[in-house]
């Protein structure tokens, strides 16, 4: 298979915030933006815990009400934003993509957005996707979804930044997934460490599906509130597995470079693994 983009990255929210201080881990972020570079396409979640977390530093409190996390991803948007770029190699340019659901689930949006992220490569620029939670009212959205469902058998919600990335490298075919959680990956039993599953493989898509099928009985809990979960990460990969695209699920305290030459303990996806 000819592959587009080298690779697809996500990083969850959890995995940018030093909980004990209440701030951006400043030394995470520019360990991963050092290794962003043309040819990447890296999905950040984070902006609306920063934002909140901004909020409070500078008011003390939290905002109350239905629309706090929309209020919190439009202050935290911008700092994030300029926290890749103070660390990111100043010989690349760096560009903001915020992408809805709407994105995924009409074909000529999809070809506006692929064309976008193949020009970011051509031009020698480093993608930054997130979800646009700013402007993304979740009533409308889940009228929205329900109408699309009417008429396909598949609708895609991206919400979560997991099937953005997953839906991203199916659209560009990454020849790497890459999702970085605050764990070391997906597990026969959540707790204990020595049940890591080093590999999930297939002779070919079909069994390789069936087999992450499998592991997906193995999956419990999430690490937040609110999120997903293993559970989601491994039904959210499976389309971009079959088209070839190697998986890894991994922990963000290693570098992408240690996760790709598989010299730390993570998840591996693939055929024929």
């Amino acid at each position: 298979m000819t592959f587009d983009f080298e690779l697809v990255g996500k990083i969850g929210s959890m995995a940018l915030i030093d909980r004990k201080a209440g701030i951006i881990d400043y030394t995470r972020v520019a360990r991963l933006s050092r290794e962003l570079r043309p040819g990447y396409i890296w999905v950040s979640s984070g902006a609306t815990e920063i934002g909140r977390l901004d909020y409070m530093q500078r008011t003390g409190r939290e905002i109350a009400g239905e629309h706090a996390k929309t209020d919190y991803a439009a202050q935290g948007q911008g700092i994030l934003m300029q926290t890749y770029r103070q660390f990111v190699d100043p010989a690349y340019s760096v560009r903001q993509v915020l992408v809805e659901h709407q994105h995924f689930n009409d074909e000529q949006k999809s070809e506006h957005l692929k064309g976008l992220l193949l020009r970011c490569r051509k031009q020698n620029a480093i993608p930054i996707v997130n979800y646009n939670d700013a402007v993304s009212s979740e009533e409308n959205r889940r009228l929205e979804l329900l109408a699309l469902s009417h008429d396909r058998k598949r609708v895609f919600e991206c919400v979560d930044n997991d099937e953005t990335a997953s839906r991203i490298a199916c659209l560009v075919r990454a020849r790497t997934l890459l999702i970085f959680t605050s764990v070391d990956g997906i597990y026969l039993n959540p707790d204990d460490e020595t049940t890591l599953v080093q590999t999930i493989g297939g002779k070919d898509a079909y069994e390789l599906t069936e087999n992450i099928e499998e592991h997906k009985k193995y999956c419990i809990g999430a690490s937040r509130a609110g999120a997903n979960g293993a559970r989601a990460k491994l039904e959210y990969v499976k389309d971009a597995a079959a088209q070839g695209t190697t998986i890894y699920i991994a922990n963000a305290k290693y570098s992408i470079a240690e996760v790709l030459s598989d010299s730390v303990p993570c998840t591996k996806i693939g055929v024929e693994l």
